[in-house]
């Protein structure tokens, strides 16, 4: 018979995480997770630069005096 500690360490194997399109490929999951990560990272990078951009072509109230 076998020990509980055997059939959880087969589960633990079979993350959900690592299905891609509903076949169980740890490699091409950790590799869409990084491209994920790239592009949101792009995606922060310009959208701190087109806040930049906005700030700098802000319209300037005119002091009050």
């Amino acid at each position: 018979m076998r020990e509980w500690t055997d059939s959880i360490q087969e589960i633990s194997q079979d993350n959900a995480a690592n299905y891609v399109n509903g076949r169980f490929d740890p490699e091409a999951a950790e590799a869409r997770r990084a491209s994920y990560l790239q592009q949101a990272q792009v995606q922060a990078k310009l959208a701190a630069e087109a806040r930049t951009i906005a700030q700098l072509h802000k319209p300037r109230r005119k002091a009050a005096r």
